[in-house]
């Protein structure tokens, strides 16, 4: 009787475990298209955005948690043993977008920019690639491993790199705690990692192989939770002062895409879709993250800039579907 009643929650467990499941890998299946739907569902859902704001550190957090737990550490290993390429992938990463959002802001003048623009540029500048890029490598069928170091190593430096970057882009016109930054992105990132080598430890890295369509599908979710968040007072925005959210929004679409032409025109020495990953993630900025450490010292025009810059991250991947297929393929016939 008692082995009976040990084996009905395992039951009652599995029963609500199935589905769950079923429903994760149905949404990785669905990857690109449902990013660019979750944005919209986001900007549909004003009246839920202000509440699930508070979620952003979580999604965050979480989004760190499983880029680290799926890293194939001994590909990585193998990058490090030859680290030529690596070295030139990170060093990119770090540079490209810091000379890209640079090089105009020294043309056209801080002083020329409202100071919350000109804080968001410095956050995406200094930011860390976005933890979906991998993700998005996967999902067009391309092998991640170059992008996942690249994508770990700068997220592991955030910390001391990205404040630095901030204040040399942003200068003395935005103020920062420079030092309060860097250790609520240790605690960020360092939760992350720790949380990830649990699970590591826990499943193995076979399971969590198998587990690649609830991952996905775990991914999407996020994404969906991130975006209504994100999109707290953009609706209201747009039409208070719809010219500003169009140069907002239009600034965060040149740095994508001008970070993916530069990436996969200016790394010669990288293969196909390592270039064109490469260059997506220079201008695909983890924005949130640093926002996230920030709090609420994040002004309002900064945090419109920050829910703006989420459309190409959101939209590119199923927009350049076309694209990187034939990439993909171009690499295998010169295979």
């Amino acid at each position: 009787m008692s082995r009976l009643r040990s084996s009905i929650p395992a039951a009652m467990i599995r029963s609500i475990a199935a589905p769950l499941a079923a429903g994760l890998a149905w949404l990785g299946r669905y990857g690109t298209q449902g990013f660019a739907l979750s944005i919209f569902l986001g900007l549909a859902l004003p009246q839920f955005s202000a509440a699930a704001r508070p979620l952003l550190p979580v999604t965050i957090f979480c989004f760190t948690t499983v880029v680290f737990m799926r890293a194939d550490l001994g590909i990585i290993g193998g990058l490090v043993r030859r680290p030529l390429k690596l070295l030139v992938a990170v060093a990119w990463l770090f540079l490209a977008p810091v000379l890209l959002i640079g090089a105009p802001l020294l043309l056209i003048g801080r002083e020329a920019l409202d100071p919350g623009l000109l804080l968001g540029l410095a956050l995406l500048a200094a930011a860390p690639p976005v933890m979906s890029a991998p993700a998005v490598a996967i999902i067009y069928g391309f092998e991640p491993s170059l992008l996942i170091a690249g994508v770990i190593i700068t997220t592991v430096c955030a910390p001391v790199v990205a404040p630095l970057l901030v204040e040399l882009l942003a200068g003395a016109a935005v103020p920062l705690d420079r030092a309060a930054l860097m250790l609520r992105l240790v605690l960020f990132i360092g939760g992350g990692v720790t949380l990830a080598t649990l699970i590591r430890s826990w499943l193995g890295t076979e399971r969590i192989r198998a587990l690649k369509p609830n991952l996905d599908g775990f991914g999407v979710l996020m994404y969906f939770v991130f975006a209504i968040a994100a999109m707290d007072g953009v609706t209201k925005a747009a039409m208070a002062d719809p010219l500003r959210v169009l140069l907002f929004l239009g600034c965060a679409f040149l740095v994508a895409l001008g970070g993916l032409a530069a990436g996969f025109l200016l790394l010669g020495g990288l293969r196909g879709a390592e270039r064109f990953m490469i260059g997506y993630a220079t201008g695909q900025r983890n924005m949130g993250l640093l926002v996230a450490a920030l709090g609420a010292g994040v002004p309002p025009t900064t945090f419109l800039f920050f829910a703006l810059a989420q459309f190409p991250i959101y939209l590119l991947p199923w927009l350049l579907r076309g694209l990187a297929g034939r990439i993909r393929r171009q690499d295998c016939a010169g295979a």
